[in-house]
């Protein structure tokens, strides 16, 4: 039986040139080329093009490939641990502080937007019922992304209560205190 090579291993084109990423991105690309490689998954890692969406601080990988649901994981915890790992080789201490996003078939972007939008629904409803809405436990990342989306929503406002890793995002309507 001949093994094939895997996919993050084969010539293909980069989607940047990969001699101009600074020291950290292009040691997180390979830490997650390695690693990738090691679990033995049908995938490439790449750095994007820059789209505009990013900050200078963030470092930002895309896996793309056939195995890149396995990449995902279930509501995206192997996702998540890639990028922790991932972060925590590539920003070490006395480093600059660099944020790093690690996605895989654009898995992220599509959840933050799902995120949002269901808060925005549900805030809506807070509005008009003035009932208080407690989401199940999230990530401070996740967390982050309902708080931002329902910054501006009148109305309403967005409270983290409890403890990691409980920790939950309420909407509570924003009732204006009564004139005495």
């Amino acid at each position: 039986m001949t093994e094939q090579q895997p996919l993050n291993e084969r010539a293909s084109a980069p989607a940047v040139d990969e001699t101009t990423l600074d020291p950290q991105t292009q040691k997180a690309l390979a830490f997650v080329r390695t690693l990738v490689g090691k679990m033995q998954m049908a995938v490439e890692a790449n750095v994007p093009p820059d789209d505009g969406e990013g900050s200078p601080d963030e470092i930002r990988i895309e896996i793309e490939g056939p195995d890149s649901g396995r990449i995902i994981g279930k509501k995206g915890n192997v996702l998540d641990a890639i990028q922790y790992l991932t972060a925590r080789v590539a920003v070490r201490p006395g480093d600059a502080r660099r944020h790093v996003i690690v996605d895989a078939e654009g898995y992220r972007a599509r959840h933050e937007d799902q995120l949002a939008q269901m808060a925005r629904r549900l805030a809506q409803r807070v509005a008009a019922e003035g009932k208080v809405i407690t989401f199940d436990p999230m990530s401070a990342r996740e967390r982050r992304i309902v708080h931002m989306a329902l910054r501006d929503i009148k109305g309403v406002r967005t409270e983290s209560v409890g403890q990691e890793p409980q920790r939950r995002v309420q909407i509570i309507p924003d009732k204006a205190a009564p004139v005495v």
